[in-house]
């Protein structure tokens, strides 16, 4: 028998609530309702909200508790299964704990059943497209990879048709990390960065949250970690098996790093190996030749050079990370909607050898605006703001000593809909116009996808 046979086979006949319908719980739940485990759907939405998802789940023989006192019934539970949009700390799943319920996650048990390799990446920017990379390497080797996480997929709904052979590529964020007690294999840490402070409270539990990645691998594990940033590469101490590093300033002693002639290269203790030239990279930013340092790292050793190279003249990118939509009248239209902080949008500014007009704004995370003042002002020409933020933005970009109001031009706007239309007035032929919000979207749109694919809505209907 199997660990996931012996899991639903102990789970028949307990009593598993869900909290929260969505890309992490559906699949899961429409698995354990056909296998006829009692399952009950906890959600703030009503069933007129819920609408479709409502009807499957009750045609399938689900119970609900929905509306504004959805957690109400939680602690008739034997297992809640949380989203991981819901904080691990919250006092209602506290009390579930105190009271002997036990509260996990899909990822959590993913990686207690999971019978192959495990690869996650965590990080504050770069994290999807990196695990990305590494799916791409492993799957132009011929290996079967099964991706998800983080990045859009439950991975549990496909537990029993993975093999040992087969491996799991997994994108984690604070809010899956902060109660998982297993780490991957292979783990790799893009950066850290102030982010979801609104949540986390703290930088320090935000830092602590992602250490769980590497806090319980073993002695046969291997970690990779940014040497540029300086948070990551102070978890150094904290790694139990192989240590490599990336980086596109320095030499690791170990890992993938970007030469001053602009060749990617592999150092091992020594031993010096030439890749690629970053020029071969199809995708565009300097950020993007972090991540596949990165990507590299973590599966040197198991995939060929040459599979490497093939993959960087190939892969496209990711949707919303600086995505090409079109070009209309001269001037290039990008989304880069996946831009939820101040670093990943400074990132996406030096992309491109020109000004740009950037519309910017979004939900409050809590997290400061100081660090884009300067690239906003060094790379920016027009700057659209909208959102929660707008007035932080406006007032970290004007605040700077270099600020120059005949530099950079500002402007307000109500709606994605008027910041574009006040954006494509400004342009002139030869104009990069990209939505880099600096910002989650949670002011006006249920998440950064939702954003991403309205403002290419809007571009591709322009006449």
């Amino acid at each position: 028998m199997t660990k996931a046979e012996r899991f639903f086979k102990e789970i028949k006949n307990k009593k598993v609530f869900f909290i929260g319908t969505g890309v992490s719980h559906n699949d899961l739940i429409r698995l354990f309702l056909k296998k006829s485990i009692p399952v009950t759907v906890c959600d703030k939405k009503t069933k007129e909200q819920l609408g479709e998802i409502y009807d499957e789940f009750l045609s399938l023989g689900a119970n609900f508790s929905l509306g504004e006192n959805y957690l109400d019934k939680i602690n008739e539970a034997d297992v809640i299964f949380r989203t991981p949009g819901m904080y691990f700390n919250h006092p209602a799943l506290k009390k579930a704990m105190s009271l002997g319920i036990s509260v996990t996650s899909e990822m959590e048990v993913f990686f207690d059943l999971c019978p192959c390799k495990i690869y996650a990446v965590t990080g504050s920017d770069g994290k999807t497209t990196t695990t990305t990379l590494i799916s791409e390497f492993l799957s132009a080797q011929g290996r079967t990879v099964h991706k998800g996480g983080n990045i859009g997929k439950a991975l549990l709904p496909e537990i029993e048709n993975i093999c040992e052979d087969d491996a799991a590529v997994v994108e984690l964020s604070s809010f899956q990390l902060i109660s998982m007690r297993k780490s991957p294999d292979i783990a790799v840490i893009t950066n850290i960065t102030p982010n979801h402070l609104d949540v986390h409270g703290t930088m320090e539990e935000y830092i602590d949250s992602k250490k769980n990645i590497i806090l319980h691998q073993n002695a046969f594990s291997k970690t990779v970690l940014n040497m540029d940033n300086e948070t990551a590469d102070s978890l150094s101490a904290f790694v139990r098996g192989k240590l490599l590093k990336f980086s596109r300033k320095g030499i690791p002693e170990c890992g993938a790093f970007l030469r001053e002639d602009g060749k990617v290269c592999f150092n091992n203790f020594g031993e010096v190996i030439e890749i690629m030239d970053k020029e071969d990279i199809r995708i565009p930013g300097m950020h993007n030749v972090e991540n596949y340092l990165a990507a590299i790292s973590a599966v040197w050793g198991e995939v060929s050079i040459e599979n490497i190279v093939k993959v960087a003249k190939e892969f496209g990118g990711v949707e919303h990370r600086i995505e090409f939509v079109r070009e209309l009248d001269g001037v290039k239209y990008y989304n880069d909607s996946i831009a939820t902080s101040p670093t990943r949008a400074i990132a996406g500014l030096y992309s491109f050898n020109q000004k740009l007009i950037v519309i910017a704004g979004g939900y409050d995370k809590k997290i400061p605006f100081e660090p884009i003042a300067k690239p906003f002002n060094e790379r920016v020409k027009v700057l659209v703001l909208l959102g929660a933020t707008a007035d932080k933005i406006e007032k970290a970009v004007t605040e700077y000593e270099g600020y120059d109001k005949n530099s950079i031009k500002i402007i307000r706007a109500k709606t994605l809909e008027e910041a574009v239309e006040a954006a494509r007035k400004e342009a002139q032929k030869g104009d990069v116009i990209t939505l880099s919000p600096a910002c989650a979207s949670f002011d006006m749109y249920p998440n950064f996808e939702a954003r991403g694919r309205h403002f290419k809505e809007i571009i591709n209907n322009l006449k």
